[in-house]
């Protein structure tokens, strides 16, 4: 049973939350601000974490950070007040994987919560699957309709990174620091370029994929249907 953190300081958002995931078979663990949430995953493993962004103490900006640094592969999902567009880029930025704006529809949230989770279930495998194409970390490889492919590390690494959280947008910068390291002194546009030569390779061969330009953000790996 997966285990959700709700962090919230208000008590009526997270008993709604709660009763709606609990009503789907996932385990919720309550924090009402961010230094709690700290201390709870210092004890307890979790599988997701829901947190919200006004809060006393540390709001939701420094505990997506934090959690981010702490906790790379622990996906997030902010629910606030907060719509406006500004803060749904800044929450992307600092690592929040999808994001939710009161008043919501727990019916959505719980939706939202279940496709995070298989999508992480997904990124923990060496190997990806979208339709007829196969991205294997094991052997760097991309299997596609019988023909093989063999990338360039910093190509297969992107794709692979892009295609473990379908329709999830990375920032130039996430991408650079996950993929290149910290200590990378080049600059953003060569994700840019990296992303180029990926369009030119699959683009012509597939319609399984694609990878899209999110304008003012960064990008997505989109699964045709």
């Amino acid at each position: 049973m997966a285990k959700i953190l709700v962090v919230d300081d208000d008590p009526d958002i997270r008993e709604l939350i709660k009763v709606y995931l609990i009503g789907e078979g996932l385990e919720v663990i309550e924090a009402s601000n961010g230094l709690d949430a700290l201390e709870i995953l210092d004890r307890i493993q979790t599988d997701l974490v829901v947190l919200d962004i006004m809060m006393p103490h540390m709001d939701g900006w420094e505990l997506c950070r934090e959690l981010r640094a702490r906790y790379r592969d622990l996906p997030l999902l902010m629910v606030t007040a907060k719509g406006e567009s500004t803060h749904k880029v800044k929450g992307f930025q600092l690592g929040t994987d999808d994001y939710v704006v009161k008043p919501f529809d727990p019916v959505e949230l719980v939706m939202r919560v279940k496709a995070l989770l298989k999508r992480y279930r997904i990124a923990s495998s060496q190997t990806v699957q979208i339709g007829g194409t196969q991205i294997d970390r094991s052997t760097y490889e991309v299997r596609l309709d019988g023909k093989r492919f063999v990338l360039p590390p910093k190509e297969f690494e992107l794709l692979y990174k892009l295609a473990s959280y379908p329709a999830q947008i990375f920032t130039r910068a996430q991408l650079i620091e996950q993929i290149w390291g910290m200590d990378y002194e080049g600059d953003e546009r060569t994700v840019d370029v990296h992303i180029k030569r990926l369009r030119e390779r699959f683009e012509p061969v597939t319609d399984e994929f694609h990878i899209a330009t999110i304008r003012g953000l960064g990008y997505r790996l989109e699964v045709q249907s």
